[in-house]
């Protein structure tokens, strides 16, 4: 391979469970934010969290009250709730470590000048000021959160940065980032925990750790 010519324009990275090793603090807060609807609820809302990764979390917030919980809400409601979890998570994936790789992958996408974007279901500023928190932020061009759908954000950088789908790589733990990958023309990596067993199709690459050839 011509290390002159690095085969990626650019890398889309989810974050939780991609960047930070930070899955385990959103199970907790959704098991804390169900606790007064009891164990069985709290069980399936978790199970939910943990089969739609990379949903936004004001969807995912939606679904557990109005058909897991059976209770109603409104957007105030739903807008509280977030604010709650997000109250129960900031500082613990602040502090959260990195996952192995990821740091020396930003670093040598850096080096060799390839553009690198968060595309995460975490709300928009949030994400935004958790990756800056973290000292993260010189090593991404940019930094996305819901609400926006990720094929949404996705297609939007590639129109206007005028990349070549099929030279830009995602790397996602989630069924979502998968779909969004595929829909948008992107490689994909998928990541699965040391020891843990692939959600992805059969065929689709995946790594326990954040690694990519260069060049």
């Amino acid at each position: 391979m011509d290390t002159q010519k690095p085969r990626w324009q650019a890398v889309f990275f989810d974050f939780d469970g991609v960047i930070a090793a930070s899955l385990a603090v959103k199970v907790r807060a959704f098991a804390t934010l169900f606790a007064p609807y009891g164990p069985a609820v709290q069980e399936a809302v978790v199970g939910y969290h943990r089969d739609h990764g990379g949903m936004p979390r004001h969807q995912k917030l939606r679904h557990c009250c109005e058909v897991i919980a059976q209770t109603s809400v409104d957007e105030p409601e739903l807008a509280r709730l977030g604010q709650t979890f997000a109250d129960l998570v900031r500082e613990e994936v602040v502090a959260a470590p990195l996952i192995t790789g990821a740091l020396t992958t930003l670093e040598q996408l850096r080096r060799f000048g390839i553009a690198a974007f968060v595309v995460s279901g975490t709300p928009h500023e949030e994400m935004v000021q958790i990756v800056s928190r973290k000292g993260l932020q010189p090593y991404f061009a940019e930094v996305h959160g819901s609400p926006r759908a990720k094929t949404e954000i996705i297609g939007e950088l590639l129109e206007r940065y005028r990349y070549t789908p099929e030279h830009c790589l995602f790397l996602g733990d989630a069924l979502a980032d998968y779909r969004a990958a595929t829909a948008t023309g992107l490689r994909f990596l998928g990541i699965v925990p040391e020891g843990g067993e692939s959600i992805f199709p059969a065929g689709v690459t995946t790594a326990s750790q954040v690694c990519l050839a260069i060049d």
